[in-house]
């Protein structure tokens, strides 16, 4: 699995997200995503992750060992830059 292909399933299950996704050890099956969505809005960290761990739940099953997962709402991802 890529990179580019985690960044799509997120894409597709969020939509109207921004998503970067690097994979971290080079080998197809760690990865970190940096989610940004106004879905986000109102949600607890862990609903959030959840939203995110739902889109890639098939292939957490078989192909992606760990997903690191870093969410934010546009407005905070505002104030943090």
């Amino acid at each position: 699995m890529t990179a580019m292909e985690v960044q799509t399933l997120i894409e597709e299950h969020l939509t109207d997200a921004h998503v970067q996704v690097s994979d971290t050890r080079g080998n197809g099956s760690h990865f970190k995503a940096v989610v940004i969505s106004p879905h986000f809005r109102g949600k607890s960290l862990v609903e959030q992750h959840r939203m995110v761990y739902k889109a890639c739940n098939d292939y957490l099953k078989r192909e992606i060992h760990a997903l690191q997962i870093e969410t934010h709402t546009p407005d905070a991802w505002s104030e943090r830059s």
